[in-house]
């Protein structure tokens, strides 16, 4: 559907936002988050329960056999040739590349375009999808290794890290005006695309040799895994980058569909696109994706994916994967605890972006945005709260982020997590606080990441893995209010009965405004 937008909010800028919400602040790793300053008499909070802690299912065990082909997933086939796409207002040429999945000079060739920057609402454009090889079929993990989920829960990744004693172990670097360890960055990186370290051990080790190499390369010291591309110098950068690639393979394979404008084709760097071999596994499949952007040849792109590839370097660290899965990740039945509208009661908000990445882009469209009923311009802080949308033990309170662990087993890779972000520091709730539905959690803001308003940006995770809010086994539900997703990100609309509002960046209570029931109990 067609979305009526604000001119200053440009859609452009909205894909600026899908890219670099990576780069939000968050904290340093669990052992070493700040706790920010206890919240007034208003914010008071509920005693702290001491967690439960359960063993986890995913400790190695013996692992015989070999993993048997998953069923084709549901949606568009492989390989389909080309879909037609109608441009609606605002967007650009590069937005639905990137969405797409394609470069601005593939759909210009399918269209026929002779200048790529000047396309209107109502142009109907071909989008090229067709694969002209297919990737091999092996299983490199199971699903839970890619997430950062209950296989995770026992991993001490840095005690890994200074056991291996390479370049790795020693390495430190600035990461939003902080000082971070090697260790420290991959954990970071992990926490907030929620991708698993293993993996990206993995990967950095198969790309540069850091984590075993005391002197690795020195061609690899600025790109350690030769991504090689300007404002992805370093560490931090680097492995922000790989989740990416790591999530939009196995969130597009998982869950794509035409519907979605998700297509289930990868571009090796040579040009050649690629479908995921039938009976692949999304966990595999995003392996396959990040290593097929880091490929100069197809050949290349084989062996890095292969037995004596990724395989074998994983292998050689911690085993064989297999031994980890939790399976299911998702249970069959999966359904969503009770969410309330996250403001106060009786306080009327505005829903300004449908389903879009819960952290970067790619990251399963589990995120809606709103905006408070203050109509403050820009980044004005607002005086209106954010509240618990459901009670819950709150994990972070950093840089703009709270997250919330449903179960409060203090453990953010297992059960329902609630990410609320752009909170403000000023009367944020503290770390440990074991909030009632309807308890207030702070201000929203632009803290955090990137924010061109002031908003809450909402999403879900349900055993790490990011939770579609618009489709799937639970779209989220909030007060009734069930979302429903779009071709593109950030639209979408809310139904409720046979009531309606769309994702506006706009002021309308007709349109996108709602009503909150959150009173706490």
């Amino acid at each position: 559907m067609v979305m009526k937008r604000l001119q200053h909010w440009s859609l452009l800028a909205r894909v600026c936002a899908l890219c670099v919400i990576a780069a939000c602040a968050r904290p340093a790793p669990e052992q070493e988050l700040e706790v920010v300053e206890q919240p007034d008499s208003s914010t008071s909070l509920s005693p702290v329960p001491t967690p439960t802690v359960v063993l986890s299912p995913a400790y190695p065990g013996a692992y015989t056999g070999t993993p048997t082909p998953n069923p084709p997933p549901a949606g568009n086939p492989n390989g389909e040739g080309v879909e037609s796409y109608v441009v609606q207002p605002g967007e650009t040429l590069s937005l639905i590349a990137a969405v797409f999945g394609c470069t601005v000079e593939e759909i210009a060739a399918a269209s026929g375009l002779s200048d790529a920057n000047s396309i209107g609402a109502g142009q109907a454009l071909y989008i090229p999808t067709a694969a002209t090889e297919t990737g091999p079929y092996l299983k490199l993990i199971p699903d839970s290794e890619l997430v950062y989920g209950p296989a995770y829960i026992y991993f001490d990744l840095a005690g890994f890290v200074a056991e291996q004693d390479g370049y790795l172990a020693g390495y430190s670097e600035q990461v939003e005006g902080r000082t971070l360890s090697g260790a420290e960055i991959v954990q970071l990186v992990s926490q907030r695309f929620s991708v698993g370290p293993r993996v990206l051990l993995t990967l950095l080790e198969l790309r540069s040799g850091w984590v075993t190499q005391p002197q690795p390369a020195e061609e690899t010291l600025t790109f350690p895994l030769g991504y090689v591309q300007s404002y992805h110098e370093g560490l931090f950068q680097q492995l922000s980058w790989a989740a990416v690639r790591l999530n939009e393979g196995y969130y597009g394979w998982k869950q794509g569909d035409r519907a979605t404008a998700r297509v289930r084709t990868m571009r090796v760097s040579n040009g050649i696109r690629a479908s995921f071999a039938p009976g692949l596994n999304p966990g595999s499949a995003g392996v396959q994706n990040c290593l097929a952007e880091l490929s100069a040849t197809w050949d290349e792109w084989l062996t890095l994916i292969g037995r004596d590839g990724f395989a074998a370097t994983y292998e050689r660290f911690f085993g064989n994967p297999f031994a980890y899965a939790v399976e299911p990740l998702l249970p069959p039945d999966l359904a969503q605890p009770e969410l309330h509208l996250p403001w106060e009661a009786g306080y009327t908000w505005y829903f300004t972006g449908g389903p879009h990445g819960g952290w970067g882009n790619g990251s399963g469209r589990a995120a809606l945005d709103f905006v408070p009923g203050d109509k403050i311009p820009d980044c004005t802080l607002s005086k209106e709260w954010v509240v618990a949308a459901a009670p819950g033990l709150v994990l972070r309170s950093n840089y703009g982020e709270v997250l919330v662990d449903l179960d409060s087993d203090g453990f953010e890779q297992s059960g329902w997590v609630l990410l609320y972000m752009h909170v403000n520091a000023h009367d944020r709730v503290a770390v440990g606080a074991a909030l009632q539905r309807g308890q207030r959690i702070g201000h929203p803001s632009c803290e955090g990441g990137y924010a061109e308003a002031t908003h809450l940006h909402f999403a879900r995770r349900y055993n790490g893995e990011w939770i579609p809010a618009g489709s799937g086994l639970a779209p989220m539900v909030l007060s009734g209010w069930t979302a429903h997703e779009d071709v593109m990100p950030y639209d979408g609309a809310v139904t409720r009965g046979d009531e309606v509002r769309e994702a506006c960046e706009c002021w309308n209570e007709e349109i996108n405004g709602l009503v909150s029931d959150n009173a706490r109990p």
